[in-house]
């Protein structure tokens, strides 16, 4: 039975797995570290920091490739509605993290569907399986904290889950197609 199919493929399941548990390993802690940052007025900061922090690895990861024009403008266009939507969601900071949670372990799961059907593996529509798996995973994350004491399932967090699975994957496929473009012009 194989159960990688390349190496990559098993170093991006294991990052999956690395977020996954670094997702629900806040669980208890998360309810603290927000009201520990808000009561010292830190909450909003050290969210635009982390959002900083985003964008830095994605500009960074952007200059190691060879980009062109449209690519570089189709990545800023991604980038500016991300920023639109983080920015315009009328809801806390705490909510706003499960875009980047969810969106960079939609990412991973993507990426490793992909790799597995690359190299020989049956995988029914990795886009909408990596979104599927990363709401259920999102899911799973809430009913956690519907059982845990002093948190609460919030089925906007659900909500922001999958946003953050469609967002991340779609603005990947969109970057994908268009590298196939300007490759084949």
């Amino acid at each position: 039975m194989i159960i990688y199919y390349s190496k990559r493929e098993r170093r991006l399941w294991i990052l999956a797995l690395v977020v996954i548990l670094g997702i629900y390993a806040t669980i208890g802690l998360a309810g603290s570290m927000a009201h520990f940052l808000r009561a010292r007025n830190l909450l909003e900061n050290t969210f635009f920091f982390t959002f900083l922090l985003v964008v830095a690895v994605i500009i960074a990861n952007g200059l190691r490739k060879k980009t062109s024009t449209n690519e570089i403008w189709l990545q800023i266009g991604v980038f500016l509605v991300f920023i639109t939507i983080t920015l315009r969601i009328e809801t806390t900071p705490e909510h706003r993290t499960h875009l980047y949670e969810y969106g960079l372990l939609a990412l991973i799961i993507y990426e490793a569907l992909r790799e597995r059907a690359l190299n020989g593996g049956k995988v029914a529509k990795p886009a909408l399986m990596a979104i599927l798996i990363t709401v259920i995973l999102g899911w799973l994350d809430e009913g956690i904290q519907a059982i845990w004491p002093n948190r609460h399932y919030d089925i906007v967090d659900v909500g922001f889950n999958m946003l953050a699975a469609v967002l991340a994957v779609s603005a990947n496929l969109t970057l994908r197609w268009l590298r196939s473009k300007l490759i084949r012009s």
